[in-house]
């Protein structure tokens, strides 16, 4: 479990910016689609907010309160969706906002989903692995009427993986009467590939990641092959967006995560630098094939592509200017705040949303679901298919609509996601 901490500012400048974007991103878009008044109030709100205090026992002996969130943003389409992460700056500001963007996230997929998201306001490095396990089993019993396969479906997120999930799936299904325990295994999503699992998940979002880029291309007569990029975050998304760039022909020149930056203008190996970050505590810098960078100095690096895979508000007015990638890829979620965007905007660059350009791993996730749910098992070269088909469906969608509309990427993702829900209101109406 690596922990991602990149971002300078300090938590209240964090949360303030994440929900800033959200909101502001939404009313561009409400208003460009007329959306009627009456739903705007009700997008522009939450359902539900969770917190939760609970005790566990550390290894020494000593009980230590953690302090844990769940929101649940919107389920006009379907049960709340979204993951959770281990991360000091985990708030109830920083998950509404996160939840917010889950339901535009999931409804531009076209899944049966709402949004929702959470996590604990903790560290996950200074926990030993029993710790952690601990954590996440009593985190999950103060949940558990709050969440369920039918109602909220948690997921991975920033510090959290397969274990965390398979831990929490575990618990969940002991609380519940012993002749619905096998029926609930896809309370949460992302779990190991032995325990209900999705094979292929672990990558999903970063194969999402690189198909929009690669359709991208695509749709602008360019080619992969050569084209130079940087990846900022180098866990599992950053990882495996590198990966499979990697094989069409990119080079990755340039990657910053917790520990630092590291470029290398001739290439960067991704196998070989995955294989040294597993034996560097998770860290990039000191990468032998590579000379460290000046954290400051990232973001100007020489490359075509920019992937922000870590955390929000890492492009900025401060340094959006000196961005030299003419396309962004956001890997992350809210990685470019509004300042920032409209600076890359004026100058023609081109952002993939977040709502789009990482939608790979909640897809992956409602395939998990649903072999969960039908008891199914579905081999690695049907989940890409899927994949390929989901997601190429959703970049044909925000693609044409942009160019009809004249619009910039993510607006044009926020109107088509927005319709979608507003239908739903506008056919069901509202109770009573």
């Amino acid at each position: 479990m690596t922990t991602v901490t990149l971002n300078k500012q300090s938590k209240k400048a964090k949360v303030k910016g994440m929900m800033d974007n959200v909101m502001e991103q939404f009313n561009s878009a409400a208003d460009y689609i007329e959306l009627h008044p009456n739903i705007r109030k009700i997008l522009s709100i939450t359902n539900n907010e969770i917190v939760v205090h609970f005790p566990v026992k550390m290894d020494n002996g000593d009980v230590e309160i953690f302090t844990g969130y769940r929101v649940q943003h919107n389920n006009a389409l379907g049960p709340y969706k979204g993951g959770l992460r281990y991360h000091p700056t985990v708030d109830i500001d920083a998950a509404r906002a996160l939840a917010m963007w889950m339901t535009w996230k999931t409804s531009l997929a076209g899944l049966p989903y709402g949004g929702g998201k959470g996590g604990i306001q903790l560290d996950p490095s200074k926990y030993s692995h029993g710790e952690l396990e601990r954590i996440t089993r009593r985190f999950t019993f103060a949940l558990a009427d709050n969440i369920g396969p039918e109602h909220d479906i948690p997921a991975p997120d920033v510090n959290t993986n397969s274990q965390t999930m398979a831990w929490m799936a575990d618990t969940y299904m002991s609380t519940r009467p012993p002749a619905e325990r096998t029926a609930n295994q896809h309370v949460v999503t992302g779990k190991p590939d032995g325990s209900g699992g999705l094979e292929g998940r672990d990558r999903a979002t970063g194969y999402g990641v690189f198909l929009t880029i690669k359709f991208w291309c695509e749709r602008n007569n360019e080619k992969l092959e050569n084209k130079k990029f940087i990846v900022q975050g180098f866990g599992n998304v950053g990882y495996w967006a590198s990966h499979f760039l990697e094989k069409e022909g990119a080079k990755l020149v340039a990657v910053q995560d917790a520990s630092g930056s590291i470029r290398n203008s001739n290439g960067i190996k991704v196998e070989d630098l995955f294989n040294y970050t597993k034996i560097n505590n998770g860290g990039v810098t000191g990468f032998p094939e590579s000379f460290d960078l000046d954290n400051e100095k990232f973001f100007t690096s020489e490359c075509d592509i920019c992937i922000p895979a870590a955390l929000g508000n890492q492009i900025t007015k401060e340094n959006a200017s000196l961005i030299k990638a003419k396309l962004i890829a956001e890997g992350a979620n809210g990685p470019t705040n509004v300042e920032g965007e409209k600076i890359l905007l004026e100058r023609g660059v081109t952002i993939i949303p977040d709502i789009l350009c990482n939608s790979g791993g909640v897809v992956g996730s409602y395939f998990e679901w649903l072999q969960n749910r039908n008891g199914e098992l579905w081999q690695l070269d049907e989940v890409i298919a899927k994949l390929d088909k989901k997601i190429l469906e959703s970049f044909n969608k925000v693609f044409e609509y942009s160019n009809r509309e004249s619009m910039d990427l993510r607006t044009a993702a926020y109107c088509i996601a927005i319709k979608r829900i507003e239908k739903a209101y506008i056919q069901r109406g509202i109770f009573p």
